[in-house]
């Protein structure tokens, strides 16, 4: 489906697409019809009227976005034990941390400045704690996606914030790509230039599933020989959370929902 929407010169459209899959949107039209068949229809307008609330609570709710997450995330955190085996494959060179980019903000007022999204700072800061354990450089993947048009690319406010306020600077700054497939490719174009051969990929546990496959059919592509190992971070566990935070709609139940959702229709489209 990627590929389908470049050769068409469509990509600037795949957040439209998204939007109107993602809920509530889809949910909305279906409280619409609902309303329309009132009176033609009633059996079947009642029917539609309560699957439709139904499924607007449930895809507010935690438990949902838990459920969803389950099969994304399947990759544990690196383990202390794992840590001291890349660091030991990684002394004799030809080891990178990939960081994905997880949102940029055109302007932080707090800052006077861009700033990146809560996401991808914490992917930036696991990624340079990552280095620090490891003893590997660091790569930050990320430009301006196909919803922020013209917004600085987030590398290069990544780059900033790595080098001035965490003291240590990114080894490479890939600020051209739009979307997790053009990361997956500008990356190891990159990288294969100083002969990179296992890549330690951070981002978010339910984006990892897709993120590596890019980078493994990209690297497939180049004709790269690339060991990809997942550093899945932001693993959350129902288990700690309450039955009010499970059950009852909430905007980290909405935002859970709708990230889970992204990424399934992402893998189901091959992007």
């Amino acid at each position: 489906m990627n590929d389908f929407f470049a050769s068409f010169g469509l990509l600037e459209w795949k957040p439209w697409v998204a939007a109107l899959l993602l809920p509530p949107v889809p949910l909305l039209w279906l409280l619409l019809l609902a309303w329309w068949w009132q009176r033609r229809r009633p059996g079947l307008s009642t029917l539609l009227l309560m699957v439709s609330v139904v499924a607007l609570w449930f895809s507010q709710c935690q438990v949902t976005g838990w459920a969803l997450e389950r099969q994304l995330a399947t990759a544990p955190s690196l383990s202390t034990q794992r840590l001291a085996d890349l660091r030991r494959s990684a002394a004799g060179g030809g080891t990178a941390i990939v960081v994905l980019g997880g949102g940029v903000r055109a302007l932080a007022p707090e800052y006077g400045e861009a700033h990146l999204e809560p996401q991808s700072m914490e992917r930036v800061h696991y990624g340079l704690w990552l280095a620090r354990q490891v003893q590997a450089p660091v790569l930050f993947s990320g430009g301006a996606g196909w919803a922020q048009p013209g917004v600085s690319g987030e590398a290069t406010v990544a780059g900033r914030l790595a080098s001035r306020d965490y003291g240590r600077n990114l080894r490479w700054v890939e600020s051209e790509s739009s979307d997790t497939r053009s990361n997956a490719r500008m990356s190891l174009l990159l990288l294969q230039k100083d002969a990179v051969a296992q890549v330690l990929l951070v981002t978010h546990g339910w984006h990892m599933r897709r993120a590596v496959r890019a980078f493994e059919e990209e690297a497939a592509r180049l004709g790269m020989v690339v060991r990809v190992v997942p550093a899945p971070m932001g693993l959350v566990a129902d288990r700690n959370l309450t039955a009010l935070q499970r059950w009852v709609p909430s905007g980290e139940g909405n935002q859970r929902v709708r990230q889970a959702l992204r990424e399934w229709i992402g893998l189901a489209s091959g992007a």
